[in-house]
């Protein structure tokens, strides 16, 4: 930051420099960095928090670089607390809840996800995201439906009730990283 007015002072001889030119570019800059640890993989997106974790320190390096520790110190506090306790806290929220993803193919082409999602929420199954894949050639639909559900569930219900909403061909549970 201070980097911005000791170059001109230094080299042109101007008494003020613009230290915004710098951030401006450092935040730019950093964003490239984040944008490349963002991973999309099969419609999940990963990496989002490295990202944003990122892009605050370089904040928070500029801060400190312009002389405003108070303010440094504080967001340090915020982005500790927030990556810290709100991620504890999640956790209990979901104590007992397990990601899986029902995988679906069926005939035809699927046009609202509606019945299926009204479907686990009659199970008490909370779904999370939804990803689909068309075949227009075959006419068939794959769904990978990511949910939440209580350990030790019994699918054989819930299998039963999604494949009465519309011919199935195959159906099948998986841990949550598996889309494939």
């Amino acid at each position: 930051m201070m980097l911005s007015i000791y170059v001109c002072q230094e080299t042109v001889g101007l008494l003020r420099g613009d230290p915004s030119r710098i951030a401006a570019q450092v935040l730019s800059g950093i964003g490239f960095l984040g944008a490349g640890t963002i991973i999309q993989m099969k419609g999940s997106v990963r990496g989002l928090t490295t990202a944003a974790g990122i892009w605050i320190i370089a904040t928070i390096g500029m801060a400190v670089g312009c002389g405003l520790y108070l303010i440094a110190f504080v967001a340090t506090l915020l982005v500790l607390f927030v990556l810290t306790i709100l991620e504890q806290i999640e956790h209990r929220v979901n104590v007992g809840n397990e990601a899986r993803t029902i995988r679906l193919k069926v005939k035809g082409i699927v046009k609202s996800i509606e019945p299926y999602r009204d479907v686990l929420a009659r199970y008490n199954i909370h779904l999370s995201r939804v990803y689909v894949e068309y075949d227009y050639e075959a006419s068939t639909t794959r769904l990978n439906l990511l949910i939440l559900i209580r350990e030790h569930s019994d699918f054989i219900e819930v299998f039963s009730a999604l494949h009465d909403l519309r011919p199935t061909i195959s159906i099948s549970l998986s841990n949550q990283a598996d889309l494939s």
